[in-house]
C-alpha cells in the first residue's frame, strides 16, 4: 500500500468518529412574532401566552348603526311651486349654504306686489298722521282725527312688515323663484323632487344628514342590563376593506330604565366616530368593555369541542384540550372567564389539526 493510500484511509476513518453537527431546530420565531413549535408529527404551531388586559369586554350585543336625532334636518319650500333645476342627487356631500333647487312659484310674486302696495299704503298712512297731528297741535282738528290716522299708520306699517318678511323667505326673486339651500354640511339623504316636478309647502324634497357623529342602538341581554352604565367604553366591529376586523371606539350615553318584556332586553344607546364603514343602518356587534382585569387569547385559539369552547394548553411536550368559558370576542382576542391562567401557552394556529388529532 502506498503512502498515499495510507493517509486518505486515515482521514476517512476520523470522519465517521465525527458527531453530527446539525440537527432540526425545536423552535423558531413566526413571521408575526409568536412562537413556531416544530412538533414531532411535522405540525409547525404557533403559540401564543394567555396575558392579562385591561379594561375587559363584559359582554356583547347585538347594535345598530343611527343617526343622531339633530343629526337629521329636513328642507322645505316655503311656497307651493315647481322646481325648475335641481343641483344635487342622493349621497351628494355638501357644504352649510349650497344650493340644493331653483323653484319658482306663484304666490311669492303676489306677494311682492302686496309689499310694494304695503309699502305705498303705508307711506300714505303715514303721512297723513303727521299733517293731522300737527293741525292737532295748532287747535284746527280734534285730537281724535290724530289719533286715529296715527292708528291707521301703525296698522299699514305692521302689513308692511308682515309682506316684507313673507318675500324674505327663501331667497325670492324678482321673477318669484326660490333657491333652496342646505341648512347644513353633509351629505343628501332623500331627493324627493325632479327637475320640472311640484312642490309643495307640506313635505319637504330634500334631507340632509350631517356627518361625524354616530350613535349604536343595542339590544343588552337581561343579564348586562344591571352591569352596563353611561361612560363605559364600547368596540364596534367592523369589516375591513382587505378582511380584517376594523373596530371603532366610543361610550355608552344613555341605558333604559327598564327591560322589554317581549324581548328581555334593555334598549341602550353608544355613541361611536365616524370611520370607514359606519353606515346608518348597518347591523353590528358591539362590545361593551368594564374596569376590570381579564385574561385574553387569540380568537381563533378557540374551537368547539363537542358543543364546547376548548383551547389546546401546552403540557410538556402534548397538547392538552381544555374547556374554557368566553366572557366575550374583542378586537381579534376571545376573553377568557374560566379555564386557563395567566402565562400558560396555548395553540394559535393549526387548531384544527390537533382538534383532528384528539379525535382519532
Amino acid at each position: 500500500m502506498t503512502p498515499r493510500s495510507i493517509a486518505l484511509l486515515a482521514a476517512l476513518a476520523a470522519m465517521a468518529g465525527l458527531p453530527a453537527c446539525s440537527s432540526p431546530q425545536s423552535e423558531q420565531a413566526g413571521s408575526d412574532g409568536a412562537e413556531t413549535a416544530q412538533e414531532p408529527d411535522g405540525l409547525a404551531i404557533e403559540t401564543a401566552d394567555v396575558m392579562e388586559i385591561d379594561g375587559v369586554p363584559i359582554g356583547s350585543a347585538p347594535g345598530t348603526i343611527t343617526l343622531p336625532p339633530e343629526a337629521r334636518v329636513a328642507v322645505t319650500a316655503p311656497f307651493p311651486g315647481a322646481a325648475v333645476r335641481v343641483f344635487v342627487i342622493e349621497g351628494q356631500r355638501v357644504a352649510r349654504g349650497d344650493p340644493l333647487a331653483l323653484v319658482r312659484a306663484a304666490e311669492p310674486v303676489q306677494i311682492s306686489g302686496e309689499l310694494a302696495r304695503a309699502r305705498s299704503a303705508e307711506r300714505l298712512a303715514e303721512a297723513r298722521a303727521k299733517r293731522l297731528a300737527q293741525l292737532a297741535e295748532e287747535g284746527i282738528v280734534a285730537e281724535a282725527r290724530a289719533d286715529e290716522a296715527q292708528a291707521e299708520y301703525e296698522q299699514a306699517r305692521a302689513t308692511r312688515a308682515e309682506a316684507a318678511r313673507l318675500a324674505a323667505l327663501g331667497g325670492i326673486g324678482p321673477d318669484g323663484t326660490m333657491t333652496l339651500a342646505a341648512p347644513i354640511a353633509g351629505r343628501v339623504a332623500h331627493v324627493g323632487v325632479e327637475t320640472g316636478g311640484g312642490v309643495d309647502g307640506m313635505g319637504a324634497p330634500f334631507v340632509v344628514e350631517a356627518e361625524g357623529a354616530y350613535q349604536v342602538e343595542l339590544q343588552l341581554p337581561e343579564r348586562l342590563a344591571r352591569e352596563v352604565r353611561p361612560g363605559m367604553a364600547v368596540e364596534v366591529a367592523l369589516p375591513g376593506a382587505d378582511g380584517e376586523a376594523l373596530s371603532v371606539g366610543g361610550r355608552i350615553i344613555a341605558v333604559a330604565p327598564s327591560i322589554d318584556p317581549a324581548t328581555r332586553s334593555v334598549m341602550a344607546r353608544a355613541s361611536i366616530g365616524d370611520a370607514p364603514g359606519v353606515v346608518a343602518g348597518r347591523n353590528v356587534s358591539v362590545a361593551i368593555r368594564g374596569s376590570g382585569k381579564g385574561l385574553a387569547v387569540p380568537e381563533h385559539a378557540v374551537t368547539r369541542i363537542a358543543g364546547k369552547d376548548h383551547v389546546f394548553v401546552r403540557e410538556g411536550e402534548d397538547w392538552t384540550a381544555r374547556p374554557v368559558v368566553v366572557g366575550a370576542t374583542s378586537g381579534g382576542l376571545a376573553i377568557i372567564a374560566e379555564g386557563l391562567e395567566a402565562g400558560e401557552t396555548v395553540a394559535a394556529s393549526s387548531v384544527a389539526e390537533l382538534k383532528a388529532q384528539g379525535a382519532e
